[in-house]
């Protein structure tokens, strides 16, 4: 240790490198983090955090609607400005406790890029006692810099789009927005906006949104958003963006043209890497453009090692802290740990909202050894029963007949991510399809419907 100025350096403190941070130097070692934005991440600043305020905020409206349905006179206005300054009022508070932590635990936090010279170095612009350059060299580092939104830089008219980021921060609340995208930051997005009012567009240019997804959540969800007021145009994309006086046009290449007030690109992110200095650390990236790193986490330089989005493995919140975890274990107590990405529950705050957990239909017949069986059910929700709602909870049980276990769930309807975050636990487990059976059902709730489902899809009549 003499030999350097920190044992560890963090550079970006998001969700996984506070806790990379703050467990190291809680067991004795001296650490310091860097962050070029401000404390707490994607996350916290501009993700999950301040996004599922929206979805709370914007839900409302629906909310509204059910209660008329029991007898509830309801009168209500929304205030954008409001909501934008208690939101970030909150996000501060969130923030500020993220830094408190690194203080406590004795992680010294400096506000700044840090970008990498060689393997040991990193220089922090303007942060050193003249103003000048900081210098400091660390024995290990650890990159947990996350990820940007990617937009197409070639497309024309480009500049008058938004992403996300900047949508946390719009000074006014559209009247017309449209959103192009549709992974599942696009969907929560298009909820967003179409529950406060604003009248959505979503485009996507593939067969259906949420690729990735078992194929009768995509299909389900998609129909659920339009029932919500979405309009939702696939297999199309931009052809360019133009600015009129009355708005923005979006013309698209399937010849349509729709002015709206605000664009926004939901398109996908990538790995924060520009200009870190990793070349001259002797860090490779992968075909993606990801930190190449391996099965611990370390990079290709031996004393550099890089968790989160940053490296691209599985983008969640939840995984980026059990990856620094797992890497405080195998460097500083000798014990070495991967984090098990089998079996992740996530969630798509989505209106309606997804949980899933385990295999889509699709991977079980790719990767299971023998048959696979299907559960599922769609069925009105008892809340909207007064309503005369026509929406319809989606839920599915995927299972390898070979052994009877239960390898996916997803469900699409209200409350869907807190009872994934349950079904999650007898999908890790192994639970079989026998034991779900035999475990009695809470009535009446929806989740009860993940029980009592008894007959294989290619024999049961469709319940919706």
């Amino acid at each position: 240790m003499a030999d350097y100025d920190y044992d560890l350096f963090v550079i970006g403190a998001g969700s996984g490198g506070v806790r990379a941070a703050r467990l190291t130097a809680l067991g004795g070692k001296k650490v310091a983090i860097a962050e070029e934005h401000r404390v707490g991440g994607t996350c916290v600043i501009r993700g999950c955090v301040p996004k599922k305020f929206m979805v709370m905020a914007s839900d409302f409206a629906h909310q509204f609607h059910t209660a008329e349905g029991y007898g509830w006179t309801v009168e209500a206005s929304f205030d954008w400005p409001k909501f934008i300054e208690t939101k970030d009022v909150e996000i501060a508070r969130l923030s500020g406790i993220y830094a408190a932590n690194l203080g406590k635990a004795g992680v010294e936090l400096i506000h700044g890029r840090a970008v990498l010279t060689d393997a040991h170095t990193v220089v922090i612009a303007g942060k050193g006692e003249d103003g000048g350059d900081l210098t400091v060299t660390a024995e290990r580092i650890l990159i947990a810099t996350g990820g940007r939104p990617w937009m197409p830089e070639e497309l024309p008219g480009i500049e008058h789009a938004i992403t996300s980021e900047e949508a946390f921060h719009l000074p006014e609340l559209p009247k017309r927005i449209l959103i192009a995208g549709g992974g599942y930051i696009a969907v929560e997005f298009a909820g967003i906006f179409a529950g406060l009012g604003v009248e959505t567009t979503l485009i996507y240019r593939g067969p259906n949104i949420l690729r990735g997804f078992d194929d009768d959540v995509r299909a389900h969800l998609a129909g659920e958003i339009e029932k919500r007021g979405i309009k939702v145009v696939l297999g199309c994309q931009h052809k360019e963006i133009r600015k009129t006086d009355s708005g923005l046009v979006n013309v698209l290449e399937n010849g349509m043209e729709l002015e709206t007030d605000v664009v926004m690109f939901a398109t996908g992110r990538v790995p924060h890497v520009k200009s870190l200095g990793l070349e001259t650390a002797g860090v490779a990236l992968n075909d993606k453009g990801a930190i190449q790193v391996d099965t611990l986490s370390k990079t290709t330089a031996d004393n550099i090692w890089a968790i989160g989005d940053v490296t691209d493995r599985m983008n969640l919140t939840p995984v980026a802290i059990r990856e620094a975890v797992a890497f405080h274990e195998t460097v500083y107590k000798g014990n070495p740990q991967h984090f098990d990405y089998e079996a992740v529950a996530t969630a798509v705050f989505s209106q309606p909202p997804v949980g899933t957990v385990g295999l889509s239909e699709s991977e079980a017949r790719r990767t299971c050894s023998g048959a696979v069986d299907i559960y599922s059910t769609k069925f009105r929700p008892m809340k909207y029963a007064f309503t005369g709602s026509d929406e319809r909870v989606l839920m599915k049980l995927v299972v390898d007949a070979s052994n009877d276990r239960v390898v996916g769930v997803h469900i699409v309807g209200p409350e869907a991510p807190e009872m994934i975050q349950l079904a999650a636990i007898a999908v890790k487990a192994g639970l079989t399809k026998a034991q779900w059976d035999a475990t009695c059902a809470v009535h009446p709730t929806m989740a009860e419907e993940l029980v009592t489902l008894k007959v294989k899809q290619n024999q049961e009549t469709s319940a919706g």
